[in-house]
């Protein structure tokens, strides 16, 4: 009966941890022990930041949506507050967009906000 080795699947695993590895600096891209290391902190930041990106857009937008309410003589919180009482409900990521491509537009709900209020 032959002996089996396990050679060629370590040299696959190696080869696909090598391949991820592409692009690193100095010793991380080619040995593999160092390249293990980066490779998996490399997830570690890339699961964390996919989550902290959608964070980090939400802000963005609620950024742009008060600097065009404030053109206008509101703050984002009255803003919003005015939009949920008449029963406008447009999302933050199309509302920064408006308030940046169309002025007019956002002026529009800016006074349909405000006559909400009262």
């Amino acid at each position: 009966m032959s002996r089996v080795t396990s050679g060629p699947a370590t040299a696959k695993r190696h080869k696909k941890v090598i391949k991820n590895a592409k692009g690193y600096y100095g010793r991380r891209k080619n040995t593999f022990r160092a390249a293990v290391q980066a490779v998996e902190k490399a997830g570690q930041y890339a699961y964390r930041d996919r989550r902290a990106k959608k964070r980090n857009f939400r802000s963005l937008w609620i950024q742009r949506i008060n600097a065009g309410a404030r053109e206008h003589g509101m703050t984002y919180s009255v803003f919003m507050n005015g939009l949920n009482k008449a029963g406008i409900e447009v999302d933050r990521k199309v509302l920064s967009d408006i308030a940046i491509r169309e002025p007019e537009a956002f002026k529009a709900l800016v006074d349909q906000a405000r006559e909400a209020l009262g």
